[in-house]
């Protein structure tokens, strides 16, 4: 199993003003996305930042995504151990596999694969 990339996930409640603070102050590109998650970075797909809404399909925020190459794997280690997933593994309309899961001090971790 191997890590892909790593994104932290920043709760917006006003997607025009994180998007001047992003774009405009701090430089990054972008800003395009879908009607709740904006994706801001760099020339590279692994520098990414995303701008979010609450989760339109988990209903909780996810404080970071983390993309892995085998999704199965890593949510059966999760299970096994008895972590707590947050929001079940899950194909997403938009090309994503996925489920929440806890770390042991709450924050929520959204673990991904790109499927299709």
């Amino acid at each position: 199993m191997a890590v892909r990339r790593i994104t932290p996930n920043i709760l917006s409640a006003d997607f025009e003003a994180s998007g001047r603070f992003y774009r405009d102050l701090i430089g990054l590109g972008g800003g395009d996305g879908l009607d709740w998650i904006r994706f801001f970075g760099g020339e590279v797909r692994e520098v990414q930042l995303s701008v979010m809404k609450l989760d339109v399909k988990a209903g909780i925020h996810a404080d970071v995504s983390i993309e892995v190459d085998d999704l199965d794997d890593v949510y059966a280690r999760c299970v096994e151990a008895g972590a707590d997933i947050a929001y079940p593994l899950t194909d997403e309309p938009w090309g994503l596999r996925r489920f929440f899961v806890r770390d042991p001090d709450g924050t929520v971790v959204n673990v991904t694969q790109h499927h299709g």
